[in-house]
């Protein structure tokens, strides 16, 4: 296991932590055996299947002319598919707090362009969703 990918395990329980502390207060229920199947399996390969392994090398594509790179090595590609995640989360979660999705993306998608795989994302992102049965 690479250092990158363990400091990215490592630092799910933090985004936890902030995301409990911020978050619109919710009844905690029991989870059931459905939700936490979409949230750890189901959620984590379809999101990334469609947004890292889909939406960010369209981008990527599409701005390769102008192919720059943010601060930390993120692409453009990352960033713009980071937002379009963090938006849909938004959406279906009407919390403030859905917007945090923003910052794991970003890892998920500096994997995908650091790898070329989307083994590392889906394994982080149904990691970092553990922390909606936690709290």
């Amino acid at each position: 296991m690479s250092a990158a990918f363990a400091a990215a395990l490592l630092v799910a329980p933090l985004l936890w932590l902030l995301r409990a502390t911020w978050a619109m207060p919710h009844a905690v229920l029991a989870p059931q055996p459905v939700a936490v199947a979409l949230a750890l399996l189901i959620y984590p390969c379809l999101e990334e299947f469609i947004f890292r392994g889909a939406l960010q090398p369209a981008l990527a594509r599409a701005l390769a002319r102008r192919a720059s790179r943010a601060p930390g090595g993120f692409s453009a590609a990352n960033a713009l598919t980071s937002l379009a995640f963090a938006a849909l989360h938004l959406l279906r979660q009407a919390d403030p707090a859905a917007l945090l999705t923003f910052f794991p993306s970003l890892v998920f998608g500096w994997f995908r362009d650091r790898h070329g795989t989307l083994w590392r994302s889906i394994v982080l992102h149904a990691w970092y969703n553990v922390g909606a049965f936690i709290g």
